[in-house]
């Protein structure tokens, strides 16, 4: 008897062992179950602070652009204005006319530089139109002389087929289901 207390003493005590580093991995478990939601929880702050920064980054740009087309507009307006009043201040001066006229001719030309290539690019892009409205004309124009010659040798066929029909017939063979067979498979396909 004094055999099975003491192996079952040594028993409870391998079981309470065994609970303690149940225990400790369940402890460390914890442990790193929390570190990591603090780390999930630190991205998604991160992800919203970059989905806000995202957002005001975009609305910058957008003021940006804004600005920028509010200062050419103003920037357009001030030459037209310096141009008039040079213009009207130095009417015997031919160098500043000239360099005025220089400049505003420089602009006018960028302009149409960028009209010319905006009207290539849009000839271009006629162009491949065209060029695939062609090609889809020529295919059904090809289709169409496909479908002609073949209703062509069917309707030879056929008239073949009635003359083969009556031959047999006088002959005392029936070829009338062989032709309706041909002919409904020939006008399903």
């Amino acid at each position: 008897m004094s055999c099975t207390i003491e192996k079952a003493l040594a028993d409870a005590k391998a079981l309470v062992e065994r609970l303690r580093d149940h225990d400790d991995a369940a402890e460390s478990l914890i442990e790193q179950t929390t570190a990591l939601n603090k780390r999930v929880e630190a991205m998604k702050q991160k992800f919203k602070n970059l989905m806000k920064l995202q957002d005001i980054g975009h609305e910058l740009r957008t003021s940006l652009e804004e600005h920028q087309s509010a200062l050419e507009l103003i920037m357009s307006k001030y030459r037209e204005q310096m141009f008039r009043l040079l213009m009207a201040s130095k009417k015997d001066d031919p160098g500043i006319i000239m360099k005025l006229k220089e400049q505003h001719s420089k602009e006018l030309q960028a302009h149409v530089d960028q009209i010319t290539e905006m009207a290539a690019v849009m000839r271009k892009a006629i162009e491949i139109d065209e060029q695939q409205g062609c090609k889809e004309q020529e295919r059904i124009l090809q289709l169409e002389q496909e479908n002609k010659g073949l209703r062509e040798i069917l309707q030879i066929t056929r008239e073949s087929f009635l003359n083969l029909r009556k031959d047999d017939v006088s002959e005392g063979t029936s070829l009338s289901a062989l032709v309706t067979n041909t002919d409904l498979s020939l006008r399903k396909s």
